[in-house]
């Protein structure tokens, strides 16, 4: 199977049947069928191989990305403009999505990029409580009843093929605190890299936004440094 295929199967596993606690709503785009095919076209365009990938995880799809394209971090706009996939959806922007993009830029390309970099999120389902955007670890009784399902995504998605020997993090305070202490349960890597969260970067700091795409392009090699140390996969 194509990194696309394993990808593309996956999402199509993540049934709603996550019983969340009361007052909170799944954030579920894969019934609508311009998110499928809108999927379809990104991921047989930039991962149709079998080659592994060194995942980065955000937190949990939003209202405005993943949780309308299927793509994370990347908006109706982006989806149009930066990856050249026409759709149908509203183009309403996320914040998150605009400064993705940027990095991947001045990384060196989409092409080269997506082929050897995979956006997930820990959650790859997101979260609403009356209509507004919700992260996993907002509340304690979400947190616990998405932890399964969580830890299971992650060992799904690497039997995709990457290395154990690092991953990216987007997000330095609750998210990574997080993945790291799950990290230490189960083992899924060796190393967490954790980087400013592209919401954070957009909201709080747009002044200084140069200056993160290079941080994140810095901590970009140095991830592929690490993982062509791991001779199994890289």
């Amino acid at each position: 199977m194509t990194f696309a295929q394993h990808v593309l199967q996956f999402t199509q596993t993540l049934q709603p049947n996550l019983q969340l606690p009361p007052g909170f709503d799944l954030l579920f785009p894969y019934n609508n069928p311009e998110t499928r095919r809108v999927m379809m076209a990104f991921y047989e365009k930039y991962y149709k191989d079998s080659n592994p990938r060194i995942f980065i995880f955000g937190i949990n799809p939003g209202r405005f990305g993943a949780g309308v394209t299927g793509v994370p971090f990347t908006d109706p706009i982006r989806l149009e403009s930066e990856c050249g996939i026409a759709n149908d959806f509203a183009k309403k922007p996320e914040l998150s999505s605009v400064f993705v993009y940027q990095f991947i830029q001045a990384y060196g390309g989409l092409e080269l990029f997506y082929k050897n970099f995979y956006i997930t999120s820990l959650s790859p389902l997101g979260f609403t409580k009356n209509g507004i955007n919700i992260n996993y670890y907002d509340d304690k009784n979400l947190q616990k009843t998405v932890e399964p399902f969580i830890i299971q995504s992650i060992q799904m998605q690497q039997q995709f093929g990457t290395t154990r020997r690092v991953a990216l993090c987007m997000g330095q305070g609750q998210n990574a605190t997080y993945f790291q202490k799950i990290n230490e349960q189960h083992r899924f890597f060796e190393q967490i890299i954790a980087l400013p969260h592209p919401r954070w970067v957009t909201q709080y700091r747009q002044k200084s936004v140069a200056e993160l795409v290079q941080v994140y392009v810095k901590q970009l090699v140095r991830a592929e440094e690490m993982a062509a140390e791991d001779s199994d996969k890289f």
